[in-house]
């Protein structure tokens, strides 16, 4: 008999909580709640849900808080973390996505919407689990680790290593949006000194070379970029 995936809910709106429990509940997921952040991260820690909607500005912790704990605690790191954050809290947001947290959505936010990203987080996480080594097919794109090589509609495409690590990167987690620090740790590893014009200027090449398959990079304006789903 499958697993039925567990999903955590931390919300201080009661009628958020409310929609989103119901929704979630009708959608076939096993759906536990909380309303304050020392209890959500009580609960996540007794027992590891799958997935964990987490609000950003709960009493008793907040999220980032709860976010920074959850990816530090080893039994943890498989469970995803979708953040929901208020319009204007784009800093918070970045700070979110680096400290570990897979997707966000801003509020207001449909329950439509957050079952596609919930639906889509858990997919990519699935495809993240893959060998780093192993082959991606995406749209017209093969990207192949162990012969170093890219094909883009039928045809191959010489990439730097710098390239192909940030390509790579993207791509083994289509829909996932990354910060620039988060590529620049990916393709270079932590401490490495580049400027976000550094990332910009490599991504604009990046895109170039692919040709038409360029366009499945996307820019997320002030955030990053993500793969395409």
């Amino acid at each position: 008999m499958a697993k039925t995936t567990h999903i955590l809910i931390i919300e201080d709106e009661e009628d958020i909580l409310a929609l989103v429990h119901y929704n979630l509940v009708k959608a076939g997921f096993r759906v536990d709640t909380a309303t304050r952040g020392d209890e959500g991260l009580k609960k996540a820690l007794a027992e590891p849900p799958d997935l964990i909607v987490l609000d950003l500005m709960l009493p008793g912790l907040d999220g980032l808080e709860i976010c920074r704990r959850l990816r530090a605690d080893r039994n943890l790191a498989a469970t995803a973390i979708i953040m929901a954050t208020a319009r204007g809290e784009e800093s918070d947001l970045i700070h979110g996505l680096e400290l570990g947290a897979d997707d966000y959505v801003t509020k207001p936010f449909s329950p439509q919407v957050l079952l596609a990203r919930i639906k889509a987080v858990l997919r990519r996480r699935a495809i993240g689990s893959e060998p780093e080594d192993a082959v991606l097919t995406l749209h017209e794109l093969i990207i192949d680790p162990q012969r170093n090589r890219i094909s883009a509609a039928g045809n191959d495409v010489e990439l730097t290593v710098t390239e192909f690590r940030l390509l790579r990167l993207l791509a083994s987690r289509p829909g996932w949006v990354f910060t620039r620090s988060q590529i620049v740790d990916g393709i270079h590893g932590e401490g490495h000194a580049i400027t976000d014009r550094a990332i910009d200027v490599q991504i604009v090449g990046l895109r170039k070379k692919l040709g038409d398959c360029g366009a499945y990079i996307e820019t997320v304006r002030g955030i990053g970029y993500r793969f395409r789903e």
